[in-house]
């Protein structure tokens, strides 16, 4: 198998405007998805090509694009600019025949710059809990009536979608560092909830890993400023830099010398509820839709960013209380026969860690059923048994093989590795590979009043309708030999 397409950043970073017909390769993904939706916004000509149908490739259409299923040389069509995801490889017959032609070639994070140059950009950046910053900050900012455009790297339940153009002069955006990408983009403000090592795929070591966030302060313009969570030792370390540097900071969490305190959290199922105050003034309660500690520390950073920009805390609160998560956090996918199924992104042990403890509080009297599907072969060697420590915080875990992305396996890299490390009972950790299988294993460990959870960062997701469905299947056959008996 080839390896990953390199298209290296050009010389010259234009507007949007300037990039004449947009051709993205591998349109259906979180990351070029957005990005083609706001050019769709402006007016641009936008097509661009999958490996697969999907609903996201209706909506472009919808919205205007051309869409192809398969890649084919053809399909880049009269384009003068061609935008490659990073999962794309680079013997892909339209980034060969892009090449040949001698059009311009833009990676993803060129490509979300040009978009936001005519913006205040504010940056989400972080090892965990991007995404969901990025859409309480979002979601915040629309109630206070800023109307930002926003690029976030899962679709709003609010909005349905994963970015839009709005009409204010805010632009939103989830800056990520996996590939450096975050090192492109130019913000006026900027957000680091935590920084711990991963990617180390991309980075080599953990060294190298923190001293890309190091240089994104230096990314931060002149007059700007930084929102660093002082719970995190990786983000609180940034923000003594970032002061060093000069860079205006603002430090939120528990921590009674931080600049904006979160005290007094309270969790209730599916909500949370924690006070603030700055300088040693009170400043109120903020109410989430959403359980858990690290989703708290999210919403303070949120909350610091819009006090910093002028709104008032009272529009900013009931923004944040109005949030109802995006796609793949915490999201609950349904009930049958008293069985809750919720999936999560998490993939890294200290997001596993923070969405077991959620799901703990979530599942009240009941048992926590876990389904693991470990991300990246690099990340799996690194992080097995932190992987297996995190999810000994369930009663029963089913770990599948390793869900690859762009890379290729690795002899002894698999899910056996990581069940070998979780700290259960042996008959309560099973290793499946086949989906089949999968929903065998979790619908056979589920009974009412549990909460099975789905985690991870690849196809894993699409397990919970399929439990639900298997779930069901079940009740009715029991019901039929109940009324036989």
């Amino acid at each position: 198998m080839s390896s990953p397409a390199t298209v290296p950043l050009p010389a010259e970073l234009l507007p949007a405007e300037s990039l004449g017909r947009v051709h993205f390769v591998g349109i259906g993904g979180a990351g070029l998805s957005a990005i083609a939706r706001i050019m769709l916004a402006r007016g641009i000509t936008v097509s661009g090509s999958d490996a697969a149908g999907s609903p996201v490739l209706e909506q472009l259409r919808g919205q205007g694009a051309t869409c192809f299923v398969g890649h084919a040389a053809e399909q880049l069509g009269a384009a003068d600019t061609v935008v490659v995801s990073t999962a794309v490889r680079a013997g892909n017959v339209e980034v060969v025949e892009a090449r040949r032609r001698g059009l311009r070639l833009l990676p993803r994070s060129a490509a979300l710059e040009s978009v936001m140059q005519s913006r205040r950009v504010v940056a989400v950046a972080g090892t965990h809990g991007k995404t969901t910053t990025t859409a309480l900050l979002t979601v915040m900012l629309m109630h206070c009536g800023a109307d930002p455009s926003y690029c976030i790297g899962g679709d709003l339940a609010l909005t349905g979608a994963n970015a839009a153009e709005g009409s204010g002069d805010l632009f939103v955006v989830e800056a990520d560092e996996s590939d450096g990408a975050f090192l492109v983009y130019s913000p006026y403000a900027a957000i680091v909830t935590n920084v711990e090592a991963d990617h180390l795929d991309s980075y080599g070591t953990e060294t190298a890993y923190v001293a890309a966030f190091e240089r994104f302060l230096d990314r931060i313009r002149p007059g700007g400023f930084v929102v660093c969570c002082a719970d995190d030792p990786g983000a609180h370390r940034l923000a003594e830099l970032a002061c060093d540097r000069g860079v205006e900071t603002i430090t939120t969490g528990t921590a009674a010398d931080a600049d904006l305190v979160v005290s007094a959290a309270v969790f209730a199922g599916s909500s949370s509820r924690f006070s603030v105050s700055r300088d040693g003034s009170a400043l109120g309660t903020v109410t989430l839709q959403i359980p858990g500690l690290h989703y708290v520390l999210d919403a303070a950073c949120a909350l610091a960013v819009g006090l910093r920009l002028g709104f008032a805390f009272a529009d900013a609160a009931a923004g944040l209380a109005a949030f109802t998560g995006t796609r793949r956090r915490m999201e609950r996918k349904g009930e049958a026969d008293g069985v809750r199924v919720y999936d999560s992104y998490a993939h890294h042990p200290t997001e596993i860690g923070a969405d077991l403890r959620a799901a703990r509080a979530l599942s009240g009297a009941g048992r926590l059923v876990v389904c693991f599907q470990p991300h990246m072969y690099s990340r799996t060697r690194v992080f097995a048994a932190a992987m297996g420590e995190a999810l000994s915080l369930a009663d029963h875990v089913v770990v599948m093989d390793v869900y690859g992305a762009r890379e290729d396996p690795e002899p002894g890299v698999d899910g056996a590795l990581v069940a070998s490390y979780v700290g259960l009972d042996p008959a309560c950790v099973e290793v499946r590979t086949g989906r089949d299988g999968v929903v065998e294993a979790l619908v056979a460990a589920a009974r009412p009043g549990d909460l099975v959870l789905t985690l991870g960062a690849g196809d894993v997701t699409l397990l919970g309708p399929l439990v639900l469905e298997a779930i069901t299947a079940r009740a009715a056959a029991e019901q039929v030999r109940g009324r036989q008996c």
